[in-house]
């Protein structure tokens, strides 16, 4: 017979919980096998160390040939590599798991944990150092059971709300496995984020490389505009609760359960506004210059926009509100600026992602007095353009890395759509974000070399969210909402003159997936705001998440990856003789052919026909708004264990319950 311990997904470890740290203190204390909970959580010191431990934000990777965050909008519209995701884009690929996947309680266990063991000797002032410091790092721990409680709303939406450690007893693992509707859930995080808050100091004791007060007020107004968005725009669907073939309403404990949607809308979207407008009124963005390359050899000084994505040290730029420390000679290096300087990663930009850029004059590309250069060159791409498009995307004859024996800057000449796949830009648009042109930072391009930090929590955030949710709230802009986009665009050299962006849009013409929610086109203004909040946060890891609480997915189908204007032009040229189409006789293809695709513009699964699921394009199965629960958790919490339909746990919306099995009707 299968154990019942699904909830009691690991035994705590208190060892395991120090990798991260650097206390030297805890060097002459007990072995940690032989610490109990009445000696250990007794000194501030300890308190702050076991935080650490449950840290699990998205970084640049240590591990070699992985560059971690930067990667993670690759499968969007945004942002491709060569090898696509299958399983989000072919409907039929992905298949409900036998065991593992999201259902996974291990770091809401570390905090329920810590929890138990700490607050009745805070209560009982059992606990020795500074009280501030007590407090903060028990406010760090109620971030952190918020942030593991957002990944599970975001992937399985309705979730189990726990505040105590799982007993080791089968019938009352069961009980409590049963899902809270998700906007229950999204309350409970939101509580959670109130005490981080309140408890948190506005500069933590290790400074922005640990959480702080304004880092939870940003993230509750992420998550309580996600919520809100979410429940707006899936209405009416089996992903909101109550909402026709809801799952849960089967359930006998979900019996009584009722909800005001319009209610609950608005509460989330007022949150997010509030929590946002706290942040966004206390920290000034970071300037930006009108230069887009290194001036005179010299990697520092020429744009602190730019420069804030590799500094070295994060610490003293007022917008990065929590960042990561890397030190080579402590053995803790990334090798992101390693890629970046050759000029691939697997990872570029897609046509439709250099599209949304404006005109600096605030002008889509294709309004008739936009003055758009045209795309037969990267270099026209660029001109004129707003300031992000020509700093973070590279064109030939900007500076790929500066010499490090005479700091002149190498260019970054024809992109590398045919290198190998680890050095690759598949579609010809190469990133410049988080490059590093310290040549310090990059003495050879093997190996973790650089030490340069990564930003976890920027407060340009807290300005879009403002905008998004005072929008989605009232209909309208409120003159906050006016003013931190005028600032947003002002740093982009784009015109602040917003309502002649919005006049010039016509909706029609937005390679733009988020022109939709649902079936529906949205307006305008909001698009506008989507495309703000597009623009600013591209390749930080926003994007998928963005289009599911939008509901733009719905219409994907069969959608063509782009790249670069390969064909007829300028950057053919910069090929010549070593570019082989799709269905060249006795030759393995490497670019796509304007004849079988029936474009000039480079598409990245048109290369090779033979075993590509992604030859005709992304197609979005609504399934995979949630993810599927794994088989084995219902057969874990059935009162039959041969029949999982007798399980407390309900799968989400389009997913059977049988192993390896496809989304419904797929």
């Amino acid at each position: 017979m299968i154990q019942k311990y699904s909830i009691l997904a690991t035994v705590f470890c208190g060892a395991s919980l120090f990798a991260l740290t650097s206390c030297n203190d805890f060097l002459d204390r007990e072995p940690l096998s032989s610490i109990t909970p009445e000696i250990y959580f007794s000194d501030e010191s300890e308190l702050a160390a076991y935080s650490l431990g449950c840290y699990n934000f998205s970084t640049f990777s240590t591990s070699s040939f992985n560059i971690g965050t930067i990667t993670s909008d690759n499968g969007t519209d945004n942002q491709a590599a060569s090898d696509g995701s299958t399983g989000t884009w072919v409907p039929g690929e992905k298949r409900v798991p036998e065991t593992g996947g999201v259902w996974d309680f291990s770091n809401i266990r570390k905090a329920n944990y810590f929890f138990e063991q700490v607050l009745p000797k805070y209560e009982a002032g059992a606990i020795t150092g500074d009280e501030s410091n007590i407090r903060h790092y028990i406010g760090e721990m109620y971030f952190m059971r918020a942030y593991n409680y957002f990944s599970k709303l975001v992937s399985v939406g309705d979730f189990p709300i726990l505040t105590e450690t799982p007993p080791d007893n089968a019938e009352e693992l069961t009980k409590i496995s049963i899902r809270r509707p998700r906007n229950e859930v999204a309350r409970f995080i939101l509580q959670d984020l109130d005490r981080a808050a309140s408890m948190m100091l506005e500069t933590s004791p290790n400074g922005k490389n640990r959480l702080s007060k304004k880092v939870a007020l940003l993230f509750k107004s992420r998550v309580a505009l996600f919520e809100g968005t979410w429940l707006k725009y899936h209405k009416g669907t089996a992903r909101v609760p109550g909402g026709p073939g809801w799952p849960g309403a089967e359930k006998e404990y979900n019996r009584d359960f009722s909800i005001d949607i319009d209610s609950e809308i608005n509460f989330f979207l007022s949150e997010a506004k509030n929590a946002a407008e706290q942040v966004a009124d206390a920290v000034a963005l970071t300037t930006s210059t009108d230069t887009t390359n290194p001036v005179d050899g010299e990697p520092y000084g020429w744009n602190p926009y730019f420069e804030m994505f590799s500094a070295v040290d994060m610490e003293p730029i007022d917008e990065v509100l929590m960042w990561r420390d890397y030190d080579v000679s402590l053995g803790v290096g990334h090798s992101a600026g390693v890629y970046l300087a050759q000029g691939g990663g697997n990872m570029g930009y897609t046509r439709s992602m250099v599209d949304a850029f404006l005109m600096q004059n605030g002008l889509p590309i294709y309004a008739s007095n936009s003055g758009y250069a045209g795309d037969i060159t990267l270099e026209n791409v660029k001109k004129d353009r707003d300031l992000r498009l020509q700093l973070f995307v590279a064109a030939p004859s900007d500076t790929l890395f500066l010499s490090a024996t005479n700091r002149v800057g190498q260019p970054f000449n024809a992109p590398a759509i045919l290198d190998p796949v680890a050095e690759r830009c598949p579609t010809g648009y190469a990133p410049r974000k988080t490059m590093t042109y310290d040549p310090d930072q990059l003495p050879s391009f093997s190996g973790r070399v650089c030490s340069y930090g990564c930003i976890i929590f920027r407060a340009v955030e807290a300005y879009l969210n403002y905008i998004e949710a005072a929008y989605e709230l009232d209909g309208r802009l409120d003159a906050k909402a006016m003013s931190y986009w005028r600032q947003i665009r002002q740093r982009a050299k784009v015109s602040d003159d917003f309502m002649a962006t919005i006049n010039a849009t016509d909706l029609s013409k937005e390679d733009d997936w988020a022109k939709y929610s649902g079936s529906q086109l949205v307006d305008p203004t909001l698009f506008n705001i989507r495309r703000e909040r597009r623009v600013e946060l591209m390749s930080e890891g926003f994007r998928m998440n963005d289009l599911k609480r939008w509901r733009a997915l719905d219409k994907v189908k069969n959608y063509q990856i782009e790249g670069f204007n390969l064909w007829g032009g300028e950057i053919e040229k910069m090929y010549e003789g070593k570019l082989i189409p799709t269905g060249t006789p006795n030759s393995v293809a490497n670019v796509s052919s304007p004849e079988i695709s029936g474009t000039t513009y480079l598409r990245i699964y048109q290369i090779v026909n033979s075993n590509n699921l992604l030859f005709n394009g992304y197609t979005w199965c609504e399934a995979n708004y949630l993810e599927p629960i794994a088989s084995r958790q219902f057969l874990l919490t059935a009162s039959n264990p041969n029949d999982p339909e007798t399980s407390v746990i309900y799968q989400n919306p389009g997913w059977p319950l049988i192993a390896n099995e496809p989304a419904i009707g797929y």
